[in-house]
């Protein structure tokens, strides 16, 4: 069976599964058992020496990387771009053909840029050694040396390097190896795939510095599945929806989705063009469910910078031998595919970045923007390659129990398909974000959206929203109590409403101004909009707007009751009508004391629920550095 790495045909695996076989579930308290193997290569990854039992630690695998960095000086260099909260070095492994490492250069040159990021969840660090077995490919036994023919790869071996050096037997009790696996969340427990557009951890301000700097053409995001159990042993997803470019999407769609799953299934495994997420975990015959990804997300993110990005999930349940060799082979199977389309992606990235710069080109229009999508309602037939099951009644959980018995099921289901704007915006010419929001302001910072700052104080008519009905998370998320409810799809009901108003507003001396005339346009709108699924409204960067500083006692209150009754025969009804038909607030002597003080010009002084950020038509007259 071809397996496209240099040095198997050195390794004699004496147990474990073979490369592209499917086993059954290991029992999930038992760890994988060593493997013994005769390795007679020098080359041998530190994967490969360990027959797949084991992953490398962030030592060991730097160690190996900066061998091959060595013994290939012209074309491979190691880059360090940040530090963890830990303090851990971040790398980038670059691998150009003849020692270009400049992106600037490289970009000159029309040489398209692959970034593949790894073991973003730690615990999932496939993708980190199949990357050291690609490099070495490349470079060393130059098995792979024609995938560097014009492409240039680049890579990150363990992006949550201090969730990978927090290793354990236990760390994820549905996957099947290595011995040791890293964790999860980074060094203050954050997810670093929740955290792309509100960049609120190290590693993250690190990670967009690098890639403004790169600005790769192509992105890839590796990680191991959670779910259901099946045949693919490679799922991934390439996002095509409404909010890319048409052309991008078309590409996406006729081009590299199904190129790449005739790759892989032509290199010794089984790969499934979308990511394998049910309608009901307990009964797969419900179908496949609509995925989305939204900005926090690394692929979700990268539809904001207009560059196509494929998430490649591994199947949590194949052996790591398998899951490690499917890696390999798609992300072989992409650079080949980006050689020989070098010009048509460049182009297509060009065209994304004029879009996305001629967004404020017909301010506060008729003109909608989509903020989130949901799905269509429609549904495409999709030949599934699952597993037979059995469904019964547990008397544990006291829920429906499926059991997998890994008999094939290769079944038609039901696929969610075509999208819907469940959330849109008109656009402005600009915002202005007043300078006292200095969290909000210091995001679009670390994302380097440019601003400029007002030089003197500005007071004027500018559209924004007043807001209400807020519902709060309960348990925290991601170290916040957001408007939406975890990892749920947006939820406009659950964020409650915001109305476009117009309102006379100062902004101080230092407050940014954001044009919608540059190529992260799309960042700026997601992160200020407040109906952006991932939005700084959303993530709770402006819950203050919400609470209410100045309050009336009671007996001043009740004075002002009778005055606005006496003068508003209409307001004197509509508040005997509530007192009448609903009980709570009939019952609660606060309540209806503040129905008056919300519709007196006291509570209007308190501004509560009006966001701050205006949107502007034109930024002509306000006082903006050159």
């Amino acid at each position: 069976m071809r397996t496209g790495l240099g040095v198997l045909a050195a390794l004699a695996c004496l147990c474990g599964a073979g490369h592209g076989q499917t086993v059954a579930s290991p029992h999930l308290m038992d760890a994988p058992k060593a493997a013994e193997c005769k390795v007679t290569d020098e080359w041998a990854t530190p994967a490969e020496n360990a027959c797949y039992a084991t992953t490398p630690d962030y030592a060991e695998t730097m160690s190996y990387l900066k061998r091959v960095e060595s013994a290939a000086p012209t074309q491979v260099k190691i880059e360090a771009f940040g530090k963890t909260g830990e303090g851990r070095d971040l790398d980038i492994v670059i691998v150009s053909r003849d020692g270009v490492f400049d992106p600037a250069a490289l970009h000159r040159a029309k040489r398209p840029v692959v970034l593949v990021q790894n073991s973003i969840h730690a615990g999932e660090m496939d993708g980190k050694d199949a990357c050291i077995a690609l490099l070495r490919d490349m470079v060393v036994t130059k098995s792979k040396a024609a995938l560097l023919e014009r492409a240039v790869f680049v890579f990150i071996p363990m992006y949550n390097a201090d969730g990978h050096e927090r290793r354990s037997r236990h760390n994820r009790i549905n996957q099947d190896g290595p011995l040791e696996m890293g964790f999860r969340g980074n060094g203050t427990n954050l997810n670093l795939n929740r955290d792309y557009l509100k960049a609120e951890a190290p590693e993250t301000r690190a990670f967009m510095a690098m890639f403004h700097r790169w600005l790769p053409d192509f992105f890839v995001d590796d990680h191991v599945t959670d779910g259901a159990d099946y045949q693919y042993d490679v799922t991934f997803t390439i996002d095509d929806g409404p909010n890319l470019p048409n052309g991008t999407a078309k590409w996406i769609d006729d081009v590299v989705t199904p190129g790449l799953e005739k790759y892989v299934d032509a290199h010794g495994h089984l790969a499934s063009p979308t990511y394998i997420n049910l309608v009901n975990d307990n009964d797969p015959a419900q179908g496949l469910a609509f995925n989305d990804d939204l900005p926090r997300f690394s692929t979700g993110y990268m539809i904001l910078e207009g560059r196509p990005s494929m998430l490649v999930e591994l199947h949590m349940l194949k052996d790591y031998k398998t899951r490690v060799t499917g890696n390999y082979e798609i992300l072989a199977g992409l650079m080949e595919l980006v050689n020989r389309d070098a010009d048509k992606l460049i182009a297509l990235n060009a065209a994304a970045d004029k879009e996305a710069e001629a967004m404020g080109a017909h301010p506060l229009s008729n003109v909608r923007y989509p903020l989130a999508l949901g799905w269509g309602g429609q549904t495409t037939p999709f030949l599934f390659r699952g597993y037979k099951y059995t469904r019964e009644l547990s008397a544990v959980s006291g829920a429906m129990w499926v059991r997998y018995r890994h008999e094939p099921w290769n079944v038609s289901l039901p696929m969610q398909t075509g999208f819907k704007v469940t959330a849109e915006t008109t656009l402005p010419a600009a915002y202005i974000i007043p300078a006292q929001w200095t969290k909000v302001i210091d995001v679009l910072a670390a994302h380097q959206v440019e601003m400029s700052r007002t030089t003197a104080a500005w007071s004027g008519d500018v559209e924004t929203y007043r807001c209400a009905g807020m519902a709060w998370q309960e348990p925290p998320f991601e170290g916040r109590h957001p408007t939406f409810n975890g990892e749920a799809m947006h939820d406009p009901g659950r964020f409650g409403s915001c109305a476009l108003v117009r309102e006379r507003t100062s902004f101080p001396a230092g407050s940014a101004v954001v044009r919608l005339n540059q190529r992260l346009s799309k960042v700026a709108v997601e992160w200020l909009e407040p109906a952006g699924p991932d939005s700084a409204m959303q993530w709770g960067f402006f819950d203050t707007i919400f609470e209410q500083k100045e309050y009336g006692e009671a007996y001043v209150l009740e004075e002002l009751a009778r005055e606005m009754m006496a003068k508003d025969p209409k307001l004197k009804a509509e508040f005997e009508k509530k007192v009448a038909s609903d009980p709570a607030f009939a019952g609660n002597p606060y309540a209806r004391l503040e129905f008056f003080y919300e519709r007196s010009p006291w509570y209007a002084a308190n501004r509560v629920g009006l966001y701050p950020i205006g949107r502007l038509g034109s930024v002509d007259g306000i006082p903006v550095a050159k």
